[in-house]
């Protein structure tokens, strides 16, 4: 079928070379052709070809530089070549796969030789894209298999909880709000927002007669929800990708107090990961500003101020400053979750959609 035909591009200043090209090739190829460094540039970029055969020495452009441009441009970077010239030093060589190349073919040329070596540089060729288009499929199957995994999760941590609402969505938000405010890259503050939401996912080891408990708890009930933490980072240090090893530091150390007077490991300051700094200002803000069974929500700006007067000791003093000093940003997420809550919108599936670029 001619339409399958592989694409070759030949490029020599000798009209000779070229017609010889042509002979051994045109049966089974597509050739195009140009005649200089220069020219190859332009007709790669017009008709993509699948592989290229580069002379070297040549006018305005020679072979080495005209390749060294094409691994340079990542829309052609991937296409073969194959250097086709008298130079047989061993220096030759050398500079010809340094700039780029995959083989190196003397002059004068063989038929058989030629051929072989287009046909095995396609062959490989064909191979690795075919491998690259592969593991790209398998890991969109898993990145989105993982994002499933992380929404049911955040939203198992939350079940017995009913009163939680879009807690666990709107504090997610705020910490990728303040990570970035931080200076975190955008992947990584993204990474941070799909790890908080499992935050609390150790709450499914606590019994139901505690966690939905109306009053307070008791000295003995206040000991086994403080297990919640471990419970928590036991589920999601299973998996060693880098994702949830973040949700389960998240998960462990998000009521740790930079005084040291937090839970269940008593760290202090810095030894506290940033994550969970982050996660923990974010997560006692929505909480408070939340209304639940044993207490009215507090208007926004009692929240923001007793944020402020924990800093030091609840919360690090950097994170509560880039906390403070995107206030508006996090009344505008705040006034945006509510009213998709109000709304009855689908929170989990309108917050997977945030993701599909990072993940």
């Amino acid at each position: 079928m001619e339409d399958h035909k592989w694409r070759v591009l030949v490029v020599d200043d000798e009209p000779n070379n070229l017609h010889l090209m042509r002979n051994i090739l045109a049966e089974e190829y597509h050739l195009s052709f140009a005649i200089n460094g220069i020219n190859a540039l332009e007709v790669v970029r017009k008709v993509m070809p699948d592989i290229i055969l580069m002379d070297i020495m040549m006018p305005h452009m020679d072979g080495y530089e005209a390749c060294r441009m094409i691994k340079a441009d990542e829309t052609i970077a991937d296409i073969p070549v194959i250097f086709i010239t008298a130079m047989s030093e061993d220096e030759d060589e050398s500079h010809g796969f340094e700039v780029g190349g995959v083989d190196y073919i003397t002059k004068p040329v063989s038929k058989s030789i030629v051929r072989a070596r287009v046909a095995t540089h396609l062959a490989l060729h064909d191979q690795k894209v075919a491998c690259e288009k592969r593991v790209l499929e398998r890991t969109a199957e898993l990145e989105s298999s993982q994002r499933a995994a992380i929404f049911m999760l955040g939203e198992a941590g939350d079940y017995n909880d009913t009163d939680t609402g879009v807690h666990i969505w709107r504090m997610a938000a705020y910490s990728c709000a303040v990570a970035r405010c931080r200076g975190w890259s955008v992947e990584r503050a993204a990474m941070l927002e799909l790890a908080a939401p499992m935050h609390d996912i150790g709450k499914v080891g606590i019994p139901d007669a505690i966690l939905k408990k109306p009053g307070a708890l008791s000295g003995d009930e206040w000991k086994i929800m403080k297990t919640h933490p471990k419970i928590g980072h036991s589920i999601l240090s299973k998996s060693n990708t880098a994702l949830f090893e973040m949700a389960s530091d998240v998960a462990m150390f998000h009521h740790e107090k930079w005084n040291g007077a937090g839970y269940p490991r008593l760290l202090k300051g810095e030894g506290i990961p940033e994550s969970a700094r982050v996660v923990a200002v974010a997560d006692v803000f929505d909480a408070l500003t939340m209304k639940r069974p044993y207490k009215d929500a507090w208007p926004v700006e009692r929240a923001f101020e007793e944020i402020a007067n924990n800093s030091g000791s609840h919360f690090d003093p950097d994170i509560v400053k880039c906390f403070l000093n995107i206030e508006e940003e996090i009344r505008q997420i705040k006034k945006m979750w509510d009213h998709r809550e109000e709304s009855g919108t689908r929170i989990s599936d309108r917050f997977k959609n945030r993701f599909s670029d990072h993940f």
